[in-house]
C-alpha cells in the first residue's frame, strides 16, 4: 500500500511527509521480519479452520502424505458437514485437534511441511 505512494507527493517540510516515511518504512521492515520468519520455519503451513464448529472426522495422521485439495479434517457445523481441504501438497507434520472438539474460524488444525 505506501510503495505506490511517493514522498514527492506529499507538500514539502509537512508533518504528512515525516508520518508517511515512517509509514512506509514500518511497512517494509514488518515485510521483511516475516520473510525471515517464514524461511526458519522450514515452510510449515498451518492449516487452519474456516468456520467455527466442531470436529467431525480426522482424515489424516502425522506422517502421511497429502495432495492438494484433498480432505484433511471434516467440521460440523449447523448440522452441515464441511471439509478442510490441503492448501497445498505436502506431508502432515502435526494434527492439533481431536475428534468432538470445538474450534473457532481461525483455529490450527493440521500442520503441514
Amino acid at each position: 500500500m505506501w510503495d505506490d505512494l511517493r514522498c514527492d507527493d506529499l507538500p514539502q517540510g509537512s508533518s504528512c511527509q515525516a508520518r508517511f516515511r515512517h509509514a512506509r518504512n514500518a511497512a517494509r521492515e514488518r515485510r521483511r521480519a516475516a520473510a525471515i520468519r517464514v524461511e526458519s520455519r522450514t515452510m510449515a503451513v498451518d492449516v487452519c479452520a474456516h468456520i467455527t464448529g466442531t470436529v467431525w472426522k480426522i482424515e489424516v495422521k502425522p506422517g502421511d502424505e497429502v495432495a492438494e485439495e484433498q480432505s484433511l479434517v471434516i467440521l460440523e457445523s449447523m448440522k452441515m458437514e464441511m471439509p478442510v481441504e490441503a492448501p497445498q501438497a505436502g506431508r502432515v507434520l502435526e494434527v492439533k485437534v481431536t475428534e468432538g472438539e470445538a474450534v473457532e474460524e481461525g483455529d490450527v488444525l493440521v500442520t503441514l511441511e
